[in-house]
């Protein structure tokens, strides 16, 4: 029974920090999409609107007008800002519980002290780094 809970944990310590981080690829993917519709949707409104331009649709390449085009960009635009607004939230929403299941089986980082106890600082070293901090000897 306990290796079962070992185990249990040992994967929610590997699984919920690897969801975290495809969540965050994801975000950071829609953003570089959302800028490059930015751009797109700048550049046309400069443009004559019975012009013709060319428009990917499911890997066909197909002739529009800019006038038909335009507002399915800023349909398209204004979905992805919402997806990522989104996967932010959800990501904040893993985030704290990552934390709360760091907390709750005290697990902690290489690195990492642990918050109940006092800094560990001696005396001299103390006094030390406090008199050299900030002051430039030439």
């Amino acid at each position: 029974m306990a290796w079962g809970r070992c185990g249990e944990l040992w994967h929610s310590v590997g699984y919920l920090p690897r969801e975290q981080r495809g969540l965050a690829s994801k975000a950071a993917e829609l953003e570089l999409e959302l800028n490059e519709h930015s751009l797109v949707i700048e550049t046309l409104r400069e443009v004559d609107p019975t012009r013709k331009c060319y428009r990917m649709v499911g890997g066909i390449l197909v002739e529009r007008t800019v006038k038909e085009v335009l507002p399915a960009l800023e349909s398209n635009k204004e979905q992805i800002s919402k997806i990522i607004e989104t996967l932010n939230q959800q990501l904040q929403a893993k985030g704290r519980e990552l934390n709360e299941f760091r907390e709750k089986h005290n697990i902690r980082l290489g690195g990492e002290d642990d918050p109940k106890q006092p800094p560990k600082e001696g005396a001299e070293g103390a006094g030390a780094k406090g008199s050299s901090a900030g002051v430039l000897v030439s």
